[in-house]
C-alpha cells in the first residue's frame, strides 16, 4: 500500500523546498494545504 507514506512525502518535499526557496512559502503551503485535502477527501490520509 503507497497511501500510508503520500503525506509524510510531501511534507518532506515542502520542507525542503520551503528551505532551499524561502520565497516561496505561500505558495508551497497553499499547495501542501490542496494535496493534503484531496488526500483526505479521496481517503488516501493514512488514517
Amino acid at each position: 500500500m503507497l497511501h500510508p507514506i503520500i503525506q509524510p512525502l510531501i511534507a518532506l518535499i515542502a520542507g525542503i523546498l520551503i528551505l532551499v526557496r524561502p520565497a516561496l512559502l505561500n505558495f508551497i503551503v497553499a499547495i501542501y494545504l490542496i494535496a493534503v485535502g484531496v488526500l483526505g477527501l479521496l481517503g488516501l490520509s493514512g488514517l
